[in-house]
């Protein structure tokens, strides 16, 4: 240890009490700059604050109604004046709840085909850990439900004695959750956060008997919350306007073909391995240390096929179509360019998806998004339950990018900055260069050489809260934390950055005042990312904040911008004040 270091160290611990005391912070000059120029001796009043919200933070026709509502909100403080606002009440308005940085309401056209939406979407939705030995249970559905996630997955199986249905991962040491258990938690807790139609995702290993049995249990546990179309051939999806608190289940239908015996007058079942019977074979032979035999799922199986007898009340329950391509996928994809031909669900692998697009495959994926479902899930050597980048399927028009909620990163952050938009109730309209009116021919417009659209200027003021949400001693025993901010943009390879403030010492309310550009081709797919981490000598940085903000619903102007904790839960008190601008 060199002897600054030592001798700073030195300096914490004895002044570790005074060191520890809270200080009150200034407004950045740029609010004190502000506030002189929409004021008038030292007073903002209700005429001012509406000038300010119109020329500075770009609001939509502000009216003295939105001005007297701030007004109210900062009666409260001491520092409020009945005649308008001082500079502190005005810089408090700034830091608070009516001055975030993204938009809370369902603004989205919600009247289109469900195809033109990105869904937010759980992979494994009841597993409580890892893929190989974790628990299953009702908890993470219910979880899941509550943030917004509109799609949910289970892996059906027979139980030990054959004569019911059990929710695990098959091939794994996972324990199971009983299926009536799992369906009634998604009754109670489907519209918790959204009104907007939970889908269930069903990867089916049963019986006929059991199918039987489950569409006994959908039916009577959602009773009139159940979406059935009147007929399994359809053209075109509902719209999510028209879906609201209904409950639908999308799955592989029973396949039918003649019997072995060629009799043409019996119909039997043809019952193939489910979308993700490969990832289960994968996740097994890395379990048995076999690498010989890893496959990153997604495949159809012909070997040791099953006939039996058809249960036309669970093909009925069936809302979305699962399917899954035989030979090449390009010849898959193309047999339903043609509107004549019903739509339904595909199911690719993560890995599978990127071979796709490596192999020129893009504008095919576009086009086949434009009327059907993309599902894209993750490989199955994610025994931790790590996730992907979800941008390359955004990029191609893939709705349900389905995700593990157990491991809580970057990829999982993103996921969840995307489904802040729209209200967060779990539908984000699409872009117009995935959907059919703004591209008729499906283009991938990756392949496009796009120029600069925008360019995001960010300014990262300051931030507070740490001191009431965080142990005194949590970051630092002797001091007050070293913060600093990292800033950047997740989105098309092109646009993807990220950049950091310097840290500032000894500071609960640390105060960095440093800009950022961030160029941006496609500004529609981008999302802002934030975390705020206490700098270590040693590297190991600890942990102290991150939010991830949708660019398309980012508000010009001084913004205050709540930060969350590693699970996507959101502090009471930290965040930060950041200016934003678009040139």
């Amino acid at each position: 240890m060199n002897t600054e270091k030592i001798t700073k160290q030195y300096f914490k611990v004895c002044c570790f009490r005074r060191r520890f005391k809270l200080r009150a912070p200034d407004p950045p000059d740029d609010v004190k700059n502000l506030f002189n120029k929409y004021s008038e001796n030292g007073t903002m009043t209700l005429d001012h604050l509406v000038q300010f919200l119109k020329e500075i933070q770009v609001e939509d026709n502000p009216k003295r109604e939105d001005a007297e509502a701030i007004f109210n909100s900062l009666k409260h403080l001491k520092i409020f004046h009945r005649n308008g606002l001082h500079l502190h009440a005005f810089f408090r308005y700034l830091f608070g709840d009516l001055n975030l940085a993204h938009t809370s309401k369902v603004h989205h056209d919600m009247t289109a085909p469900l195809s033109h939406y990105y869904l937010f979407t759980g992979h494994n939705s009841y597993l409580t850990g890892n893929q190989l030995s974790s628990d299953s249970s009702v908890k993470p559905i219910i979880n899941a439900l509550k943030r917004g996630v509109r799609v949910i997955e289970l892996d059906l199986w027979p139980n030990s004695a054959k004569n019911d249905v059990e929710v695990r991962h098959g091939g794994t040491l996972t324990s199971p959750v009983a299926l009536l258990d799992c369906l009634r938690a998604i009754k109670d807790f489907a519209f918790h956060a959204s009104d907007y139609p939970v889908i269930i995702t069903f990867e089916d290993h049963l019986p006929s008997h059991l199918q039987a049995k489950v569409a006994q249990m959908v039916t009577t546990t959602f009773e009139n919350m159940l979406y059935c179309p009147k007929t399994d051939y359809i053209v075109e999806f509902p719209s999510p306007e028209t879906l609201k608190k209904r409950v639908m289940i999308s799955t592989k239908p029973p396949e039918y073909r003649e019997s072995h015996h060629g009799s043409t007058s019996s119909r039997n079942l043809n019952y193939k391995h489910s979308d993700e019977d490969e990832e289960n074979r994968g996740i097994k032979a890395a379990a048995d240390g076999d690498e010989d035999n890893l496959d990153d799922g997604g495949g159809d199986n012909d070997q040791d096929e099953d006939e039996e007898n058809a249960v036309p009340e669970y093909k009925q329950l069936i809302a979305i179509h699962a399917g899954k391509p035989k030979g090449e996928l390009k010849n898959w994809l193309a047999d339903h360019d043609d509107s004549s031909i019903k739509i339904r669900r595909l199911s690719l692998s993560e890995q599978e998806l990127e071979n796709a697009i490596s192999s020129q495959y893009g504008t095919n994926i576009v086009r086949f998004t434009q009327r059907n479902f993309l599902r894209v899930y993750p490989k199955g050597m994610r025994l931790n339950s790590s996730n992907y980048n979800p941008m390359l399927g955004w990029m191609h028009g893939a709705q349900m990018v389905a995700f593990n909620m157990q491991r809580h990163e970057k990829h999982l952050w993103i996921m969840q900055g995307m489904f802040r938009a729209n209200g967060g109730c779990g539908y984000v309209k699409k872009p117009d260069f995935l959907l059919p009116a703004g591209n008729p021919h499906g283009t991938d417009f990756v392949l496009q050489d796009r120029p600069v659209q925008t360019i995001l200027q960010v300014k990262v003021y300051m931030g507070e809260g740490w001191y009431s949400d965080f142990r005194h001693t949590h970051f630092d025993r002797f001091s007050p934390p070293d913060f600093f901010t990292r800033v950047g943009i997740a989105g098309v390879p092109e646009d993807s950055v990220m950049k950091k403030t310097r840290a500032i010492e000894d500071d609960w309310t640390p105060v960095w005042n440093q800009e950022f550009e961030f160029p941006l081709t496609v500004p529609e797919l981008a999302l802002l990312r934030v975390e705020v981490m206490e700098y270590d000598t040693s590297g190991n940085n600890d942990f102290g904040g991150q939010t991830c903000l949708p660019i398309s619903e980012l508000k010009s102007g001084i913004r205050s911008v709540p930060l969350y904790d590693r699970r996507g839960d959101k502090y009471k008190s930290v965040k930060l004040l950041m200016g934003f601008r678009f040139v």
